[in-house]
């Protein structure tokens, strides 16, 4: 483990940090993320049902970054192995020290990634998941915090062997300042599923990374809730180099207040004949708010038959929040099917007409033409019951927020 942080440490020293003029900064402050000193962040008292309450699964719960066994489930589980970071990378031969950093080292070109080498050369908690068939229930990694101060590094290995089905979810406030790496090996025939919720801690910062990549008919979902942060970046880099895979990223944010920035950057690159990738991002923004999408998909001159698609929108509640979107297509094949899409606009007079017109105040049409607009990114969950959770807690949020 000590050669693997020091292997990526070297790598951090010859490329330093991000800085803001840096073209995939450019929109972000990454000093905010950088500084020695953490800003407290407060921590909410969340009154509201926990997310995925109602849904069997497997518990994995890290309290102020640090893995905590005694609040967590056993972690035996048919048809997968799962062990602490540590314990996995103290074994030299185990799967585990093969995969660690090297996802994240490919993923550096052609787009570096400092915050998710920094995170190699320090991470110190995590967990890695071996799935070698269909797992039973999901895996929940829980994010808990009790100190208003922490500065939290965690790195997660997950691995599907061929043919294997995995769902794993994530939510919980984390630390005042968090920056997670999760690498994901994906065998021909696999099928990787991963929901996450950020959630109510408003003052907390995060950065977080995905790096993947998908063998021949594998299939790689992700979806993020966010629904507060002052600041949250979240990149996600996929390799599809196997024939006949499915990559769909989605997104659906609500931000508000003129301290709040939610950064999506994502990079796609086709190697495989076939392939199908989707990133579909919605962002609800007020008072201010800012929103980023930066997302590209790279078709190589091998990955003929893609079929690549982007949609970034942004729903703009008042005339001082702002969305900055950078759709990105790079091909160098010519048989393919690649778009992109990005909006930003108001409300739709004549929806909030038509239901005024049938007796619907002014909040409710509001919140009933929010939710719509976010739901063809909820949509990508494909779990009915976890989907369904996601529109609860949206719903929920709006709530809260005409109280």
């Amino acid at each position: 483990m000590n050669n693997l942080r020091k292997s990526a440490a070297a790598r951090l020293a010859e490329m330093g940090l991000p800085k803001r003029r840096d073209e995939y900064w450019k929109f972000t402050r990454p000093d905010l993320l950088t500084t020695d000193d953490v800003a407290p962040a407060a921590i909410v008292n969340d009154d509201q049902a926990p997310m995925f309450a109602g849904i069997e699964r497997l518990k994995i719960v890290f309290v102020d970054g640090i893995y905590d066994a005694d609040q967590s489930d056993d972690l035996a589980l048919e048809g997968v192995e799962i062990l602490p970071l540590t314990d996995a990378l103290n074994d030299a031969g185990y799967w585990a020290a093969q995969l660690y950093s090297k996802l994240e080292e490919r993923g550096q070109s052609p787009v570096k990634r400092p915050l998710a080498t920094l995170n190699s050369a320090k991470a110190e908690q995590g967990v890695t998941i071996w799935a070698k068939g269909k797992t039973s229930k999901p895996i929940n990694l829980v994010y808990l915090r009790k100190s208003d101060s922490c500065d939290a590094m965690l790195h997660h290995l997950v691995k599907l062997d061929k043919g294997a089905e995995l769902t794993v979810l994530e939510h919980g406030s984390a630390a005042a300042r968090l920056n997670t790496v999760m690498e994901i090996d994906v065998a021909d025939g696999a099928a990787f599923h991963h929901v996450r919720a950020q959630g109510l801690d408003h003052e907390r910062r995060a950065a977080t990374h995905m790096f993947g990549q998908l063998g021949s008919n594998s299939v790689f979902k992700s979806f993020t809730m966010v629904e507060n942060g002052r600041l949250t970046r979240n990149e996600i880099v996929l390799d599809m180099n196997g024939n006949d895979s499915v990559a769909h990223v989605a997104g659906a944010v609500m931000g508000q207040g003129d301290d709040f920035l939610q950064d999506d950057t994502i990079f796609i690159t086709h190697h495989g004949l076939n392939c199908e990738s989707r990133q579909v991002f919605k962002k609800v923004l007020r008072d201010g708010a800012t929103g980023v999408f930066q997302g590209k998909i790279y078709v190589h001159a091998e990955a003929q038959k893609t079929d690549g698609y982007q949609m970034s929108q942004s729903l703009l509640l008042d005339g001082d929040s702002q969305y900055y979107g950078k759709p990105e297509l790079e091909i160098y094949a010519d048989d393919v099917l690649c778009s992109h899409g990005s909006t930003t606009g108001a409300i739709d007079d004549e929806a909030m007409f038509y239901l005024r017109s049938r007796g619907v105040n002014v909040q409710d049409a509001q919140d009933l033409l929010v939710l719509a607009f976010l739901a063809s990114a909820i949509d990508e969950v494909e779990n009915e019951d976890l989907g369904e959770d996601i529109r609860a807690h949206i719903t929920a949020a709006l709530a809260r927020r005409r109280a």
